[in-house]
């Protein structure tokens, strides 16, 4: 059974369909059908369709995206994807963070077929922005799924609260209190993002 759950502004909708399960295969051609949205699958099978970002959370998307780039760059040992890329976590969730980072020798060992798809991968970083439409719970929730399939590091940005939640493997999450950057040390070494930029 595919489960869609379409998020609105409010609360998302569950739309069942008992007779079909979506392959992954099926997921991809239903993708590439929809072109315009934003699509998930969580481990369970669920399609998780999201509006398309409000346009000020777009534009902190960019310039988030835009710092990790610029520290990457200077670095050197990794590649980083905003939030039109999705991955394959081990638990079959497939999930597009809104920006991200892969060593550069985790992402050299996929296949270019691999790369092309949904890349059977769980990003080293991931960042999540916390939108309108977001809930809070859904997010931590999120975040967790990510350490638990091989993320080091994870920033979840709480503009509502003036908070940043920092995930790391095996330790609570440290909750920041109206930051005004926050490092990515040791996991991104020299790694700074400013939150007052956005």
């Amino acid at each position: 059974m595919t489960t869609l759950l379409i998020q609105t502004e409010q609360v998302p909708l569950t739309v069942s369909f008992p007779a079909l399960v979506m392959t992954d295969e099926q997921f991809c051609e239903f993708c590439q059908a929809n072109r315009d949205l934003r699509i998930e699958r969580t481990a369970k099978g669920e399609v998780i369709i999201m509006p398309p970002a409000f346009s000020d959370t777009g534009n902190r998307n960019s310039k988030i995206t835009a710092q990790l780039e610029v520290w990457a760059e200077q670095d050197g040992t990794g590649e980083v994807f905003d939030s039109s890329a999705g991955f394959t976590l081990p638990n079959g969730a497939i999930r597009a963070p809104d920006a991200c980072w892969i060593k550069l020798e985790r992402w050299n060992a996929l296949t270019d077929g691999q790369k092309a798809s949904f890349a059977p991968i769980c990003p080293d970083f991931v960042i999540e922005l916390r939108s309108s439409s977001d809930t809070l719970s859904g997010l931590q929730a999120k975040m967790q799924e990510y350490i638990e399939n091989g993320a080091v590091l994870g920033f979840l940005i709480d503009r509502k609260n003036r908070t940043v939640h920092r995930y790391r493997p095996d330790r609570a999450p440290e909750i920041l209190e109206q930051p005004e950057s926050v490092s990515g040390d040791p996991e991104l070494p020299g790694f700074m993002l400013r939150i007052a930029k956005f």
